[in-house]
Order: structure tokens, then C-alpha cells, then sequence
């Protein structure tokens, strides 16, 4: 499967592929991504060179994560906080480079007497499985698949039949019939047209599912609370009491509003805490901690009646590795690592069954995974919940979010509603309309009816 072009080096096609890579997700989404896919195709037999490409996309696209400096709010000390920072990015970008050398080996490895079609859909399936079981792990991931939005909301719409792995499949075998044709500098018939009656029928169908008349079951009005606490901030004892008074303040403006809850990001409120007896009688949902038999767990929580306990809704599955979840190390060791003192994960299931009409919700990162909420979405979720808190990332991330947020939305055919501490705070329709309902970083309340929708998508069926 010899496929390089000797026009331009090895060395500069792995560099330029990696870049346009990273940059394809905030940037371009498939127009940068399909020729980033040719590139890596035609330095499929070098591992070294498919190193750099997937770690030069994790580097650019990933790069959000050197805000996390300064991390002395966490008890790491000054010096050494941007070093920290730094490994922590470098360490996702030598991952991505691993995997991409395991793929590359696996291409050597396959005969030779395959027909090239053949081979390169095997390995293209081998590395769209990988992006879901990626998108499962602890590690926030933004695959091939996950980068269609916001850039081709048309395409994205395939979606509904077979996720973000199948998106992943199509830009694949786009970017090897670009290759072939670049390389051959001639006509090629078959990639010709392969690859234009592929491009066109996807946008086409694609359109098609998103333009199908929807079978709406009614709507629920709520009202969202996106407080903007700085994280540095967040366990400061006078902070926490400002947020208390804030939230009264929120909730008493949603009770003006006529709707039926008022919801609150991700941890925005610290374990055992309770209502005010003064607070309006307005159920608020709101991410928060609790402890289950003496662990500590990040949880969606519903606070019914002011001075009664809140009853569990959803714990959080999936946990940030050291910023949440604490290997078992010495206390010498692990002390500062961990803003919150340790997490556990709940149960798998997203499903909040309490409520009515019945939702899933995703918490923070959990929004990287589509198959968890493809399934909450066919055990009977008929609109979906997202709330983090993805402060002190830029705006970068907060696009990030949103486009997987708009997948997920599209995936399930389910309205979407993420609340965030600094943003993104917007409603998403099933069709992956994005609108935006309060400014990044900007505290404030915010009105949205949230469509019901009933009808279970292809792809939530095949999932669960």
C-alpha cells in the first residue's frame, strides 16, 4: 500500500497532515480534515512519520490544556505548575502517537495480495471502533467523527443512522480516494466517482433525516443558571457564601419566569448542603456532591422542597483522571492533586427516570460519549441534559463542547440543554440548531423551552 507523493516529502506531509488535523475541529471540520486523512494515508507505512501526524493533532487541538496553569490553587506548587500543565498536554499527545503507531503496524501487517479497497476499509472500521471505545475511556477525545460539527451540520445528520463512528468511516475513505487521485495526477474513474457520488449522496441523505418532520410530545419550560465562579475560586469559604446568596437571587427570577425547575451546572454547589428555608418553592436541579457510604461521588442533584435533602438524580461515570479520580497512592503523594479530595464513579446508566417527562444527562466530558445516551435515549429519555463547569478553559474548549453537544443531539433526535458554569449555556434542537442563551463567562439566568420528542433514532436502537 505504497501511497506517498514524491513531490512533497515524508517528513512535511505527516507535519501539515497533523496540523490541519488539530485545527479541523474549531476550524473547517471536513475540509481541513479529509485532506489531513489524504496526508496520513500516504505515510501510512512509516510509523514515525504517522507518530508525528496524530501527535501534532492532539498538540493543536488538545492545546486548552495549558490553561490549566497556574494549578497552585490545587496545591501544586508555583514552579512546578507549568511543567505540570505542559506534561499533561504533551502526555495526550504521546497517547495519540502510541495508537497511531499501532495502527500503522497493523497496515504492515495486512497481505499484500488484499485488494488496496479492501485493506484500507479494514483499517478505516479499525479506526472508527477505536474512537468509540476512546470516547468511552476516562480521556476527553475529539476524534475524526467528532469534528463534522458545527462545520457540516448536512453530514453530521447520518448520524441518526450510525453515530460518530460512522462519520469517522466516511472521512477515511474520502481522504484515501483524494490521496489516489493526487498521486496518480490523472483521471481516476473510479475514485472520481466514488468518491463525488459518496460526498453527495451522504450530504444529501443526511439532509434528508435532519429535514424529516419532527413527532414533538409536548415541551417543559426551565430556566438555567449559569453563575460564572471562577474554579481558582471555588473553595473559598466567602466565595461559597456569595454563591449561596446568588443562587437565591436565581432562583427567585426563575420563579418569576413560569417554568417548571431552575437548573445549575456542574458542582456548583459543595456536599451536604441544603435549601434555605427563605428560598422560593421552585424545584432546582443542580450538579453538586454527595457521599455514598463514605465516598465522595460528583452528582446531579434535586432539591424539591427548601430545607429537606435532595434526592439523587445521576452520579458521574466518568471521572477526570487526577483532577477527580485518585489512584490509590501514598496520602504524601496524592495531596493538592485533586481539587475535590477524590472521586467514585456511579453507575453507567444516564438515565434520570425521576423526572417527568423522563431525560439523560451527561456531566461535563460525559458528553464524548454517544453511545451512553444513545442507549438512555431508546429506555425512554425523550430530551437530554449537559451540565459542566469548563472553567478555566477558553473558549476553544467551549466550541468543542458544544459541537459534541450538537452530535449527541442529532445521534439521539433529542433536544439538548447544557448549562455551564462559564458556558457554553444553549439549547440545542434535535436537528442540531445551536442557540445560544447566555454570553460566555457572563453570570446570569436564562429562559428555554425544551422540546419532547418520543421517536427512538436507528442508531439509539442498533447502540442498545
Amino acid at each position: 500500500m505504497t501511497m506517498g507523493n514524491p513531490r512533497l516529502p515524508g517528513g512535511w506531509r505527516c507535519v501539515i497532515g497533523g496540523v490541519l488535523a488539530g485545527l479541523a475541529p474549531n476550524a473547517g471540520g471536513p475540509l481541513l480534515m479529509v485532506p489531513a486523512l489524504a496526508l496520513l494515508w500516504s505515510v501510512l507505512e512509516s510509523r514515525r512519520a504517522c507518530a508525528v501526524w496524530a501527535g501534532l493533532a492532539v498538540l493543536v487541538s488538545h492545546r486548552w490544556l495549558l490553561a490549566l496553569h497556574p494549578l497552585t490553587w490545587m496545591g501544586v506548587p508555583g514552579p512546578l505548575s507549568l511543567p505540570v500543565a505542559v506534561l499533561l498536554w504533551l502526555a495526550c499527545a504521546v497517547l495519540a502517537a502510541g495508537l497511531a503507531v499501532i495502527w500503522s503496524t497493523l497496515a504492515q501487517q495486512l497481505p499484500q495480495r488484499w485488494p488496496p479497497v479492501v485493506r484500507v476499509l479494514l483499517l478505516a472500521v479499525v479506526w472508527a471502533v477505536a474512537e468509540l471505545l476512546l470516547s468511552g475511556s476516562p480521556l476527553f477525545w475529539i476524534g475524526v467523527g467528532g469534528s463534522t460539527l458545527p462545520w457540516d451540520r448536512p453530514l453530521a445528520g447520518l448520524a441518526r443512522w450510525f453515530g460518530s463512528g460512522g462519520l469517522a468511516l466516511m472521512q477515511l475513505g474520502w481522504g484515501w480516494c483524494l490521496l489516489v487521485v493526487v498521486q496518480h495526477r490523472r483521471f481516476d474513474r473510479g475514485c472520481w466517482l466514488g468518491g463525488l457520488v459518496s460526498l453527495l449522496l451522504a450530504h444529501g441523505l443526511g439532509a434528508a433525516l435532519l429535514n424529516a418532520p419532527p413527532i414533538d410530545s409536548g415541551a417543559v419550560d426551565l430556566a438555567l443558571w449559569q453563575p460564572a465562579v471562577p474554579t481558582r475560586e471555588k473553595f473559598d469559604p466567602q466565595r461559597q457564601k456569595r454563591v449561596v446568596e446568588e443562587l437565591l437571587a436565581a432562583m427567585a427570577i426563575a420563579n418569576d419566569s413560569n417554568v417548571e425547575a431552575l437548573i445549575a451546572p456542574e458542582g456548583a454547589l459543595p456536599s451536604s448542603f441544603r435549601l434555605p428555608l427563605q428560598a422560593p418553592s421552585l424545584p432546582l436541579i443542580s450538579g453538586g456532591f454527595r457521599w455514598v457510604r463514605g465516598q465522595q461521588r460528583s452528582s446531579i442533584l434535586l432539591f424539591s422542597e427548601p430545607g429537606q435533602q435532595p434526592v439523587p438524580l445521576l452520579d458521574k461515570h466518568r471521572l477526570v483522571p487526577i483532577g477527580e479520580w485518585m489512584p490509590p497512592l501514598p496520602a504524601g503523594l496524592s495531596a493538592g492533586l485533586s481539587a475535590v479530595g477524590g472521586l467514585q464513579p456511579g453507575p453507567a446508566s444516564r438515565n434520570l427516570a425521576q423526572l417527568d417527562p423522563p431525560a439523560a444527562a451527561a456531566i461535563c466530558y460525559e458528553i464524548a460519549d454517544g453511545t451512553a445516551l444513545a442507549k438512555a435515549s431508546a429506555r425512554g429519555a425523550t430530551w437530554l441534559l449537559t451540565i459542566a463547569n469548563l472553567d478555566p478553559y477558553p473558549p476553544q474548549l467551549q466550541e468543542q463542547f458544544l459541537a459534541l453537544a450538537q452530535l449527541r443531539a442529532i445521534e439521539t433526535g433529542r433536544d439538548l440543554l447544557s448549562v455551564a458554569n462559564t458556558g457554553p449555556s444553549a439549547l440545542i434542537s434535535a436537528t442540531g440548531h445551536v442557540q445560544r442563551l447566555l454570553p460566555f463567562g457572563e453570570a446570569g439566568v436564562a429562559r428555554a423551552r425544551v422540546q419532547i420528542h418520543e421517536r427512538v433514532t436507528l442508531y439509539s436502537r442498533l447502540v442498545d
